[in-house]
């Protein structure tokens, strides 16, 4: 057995295994696993992830399978199958008792990314009509069965609509003859089926709740989404735009678990769009050529200009596309947020300008490096970083709006992306006001 393994073979899942446990390889991982004591493997197998419960599975004799599948309630054992590779899937639900394999059935009905797809369908139910000491004794049957967590007892009725929730505390502060109808709040936040889960963990965040009850678009109660499944979604979705932002495809796998070809793929694709939009940037320069040869020395504030106005455009983009996960703003508030951003472009670019201009002209050789002009120079930088600060910052604080508008991930928008769009046109604006300050001058 591997010296890591050997380490960790014998220590209780806790601190040691979970945080060595993502920098092992997979054999590892079986190894380590098969050193625990069952009550041991039992946690860690219901704490790691679904592709890390699949590779698991997959390396378990066939005939352990089973009473590993069967150890997850139904929302987990979905996660699970949907992880698995296409072949592996038919054998995987065949694992698991009729019942659960029917929940389980019922929630692959849908999209991974949505409400139905993250709930769990045991959940405590009782009915209105019932007593206080009526619905106690009922909930505790159902703990004792198949309900996976008890969060909030919800209340439906003949049809299987939700009507009201109740909590534990106001069962056992009632009288026991207290009918369930009198006890139970009619207010309920929910979700239904086919809710983004992006939105549910708004919803979560919001109003700061435990479990949000799913319902489909006649009232009926479905599951519970759970706020343990919740912070893996918002983890997810947070490591997935945090990706984007970087100006790639999102993984959707660990860092160490993806392969080199496959995260070659998903950064290569836009790292090539990104240099082909680069090249404008020559030819940009090369139209200018002529101003260039006069005025040799405006080239070599074009790392600065255009650095800030790409540094700037990706400041803005970051801050709204992290605005509109949070739902902090919405596409109505896009005039609000021009508005914003043109004042804090003018205010970011006067101040950047104020630090070029006073670069060249305090700067000990500035005659002999800039010429005799230099003053006219200085004020080119200046006028052109604010201009070019302004530009970037507008650009960067629509650009996810736009997308948004027309049905893309407004993450698309990332920095790399917003900074090469305004290099290209940064430098449009450096020389057009070289050509009207340095006018009868230097060009």
């Amino acid at each position: 057995m591997d010296e890591t393994v050997r380490d960790l073979g014998g220590t209780a899942w806790s601190a040691d295994l979970q945080t060595r446990w993502s920098s092992l390889a997979p054999e590892e991982r079986y190894e380590a696993f098969r050193a625990l004591s069952r009550a041991e493997a039992e946690e860690c197998f219901c704490d790691v992830s679904a592709p890390e419960q699949v590779t698991l599975l997959l390396a378990f004799p066939a005939l352990e399978r089973r009473g590993w599948m069967r150890l997850l309630p139904p929302d987990d054992a979905a996660d699970v199958v949907q992880a698995a590779p296409e072949e592996e899937r038919e054998g995987l639900l065949a694992l698991l008792d009729d019942s659960t394999r029917k929940e389980v059935a019922a929630l692959l009905a849908y999209a991974e990314d949505e409400a139905g797809g993250l709930m769990s369908p045991r959940f405590a139910r009782v009915r209105p009509e019932m007593t206080a000491d009526e619905a106690i004794s009922y909930v505790h049957k159902q703990a004792r069965e198949r309900v996976e967590t008890i969060y909030y007892v919800y209340v439906l009725d003949t049809q299987q609509r939700l009507v009201g929730v109740v909590s534990f505390r106001q069962l056992f502060e009632a009288l026991g003859n207290a009918k369930v109808s009198h006890l139970m709040e009619t207010d309920v936040v929910l979700t239904s089926e086919q809710m983004d889960q992006e939105e549910v963990g708004l919803l979560f965040a919001k109003h700061s709740l435990l479990a949000i009850p799913v319902v489909d678009l006649a009232g009926r109660m479905k599951g519970v989404v759970t706020v343990d499944d919740i912070v893996d979604v918002v983890q997810e979705e947070a490591t997935e735009d945090i990706q984007k932002i970087g100006g790639m495809e999102a993984l959707d796998e660990p860092y160490l678990d993806i392969g080199l070809g496959r995260m070659i793929r998903k950064r290569g694709g836009w790292l090539a769009a990104l240099f082909v939009s680069e090249t404008l940037t020559a030819t940009a320069m090369g139209y200018y050529e002529h101003e260039i040869a006069r005025a040799v020395v405006l080239a070599l504030f074009i790392p600065l200009i255009i650095s800030s106005g790409g540094n700037s455009g990706s400041q803005a983009s970051t801050l709204v596309i992290r605005a509109m996960a949070l739902g902090e703003v919405r596409l109505r508030d896009w005039w609000r947020i021009l508005r914003r951003e043109v004042a804090a472009g003018l205010a970011l670019g006067t101040i950047l300008g104020m630090i070029g201009l006073l670069r060249i002209l305090l700067w000990p050789t500035r005659a002999s490096l800039y010429g005799p002009y230099y003053g006219l120079i200085a004020l080119t930088v200046a006028l052109s970083l604010v201009g070019v600060v302004l530009w970037g910052t507008i650009s960067g604080s629509m650009l996810p709006l736009l997308l948004r508008r027309i049905g893309f991930d407004p993450a698309s928008a990332s920095a790399p992306f917003v900074a090469t769009l305004v290099d290209v046109t940064g430098l449009v604006i450096y020389f057009s006001v070289a050509s009207t300050v340095l006018s009868g001058t230097m060009l």
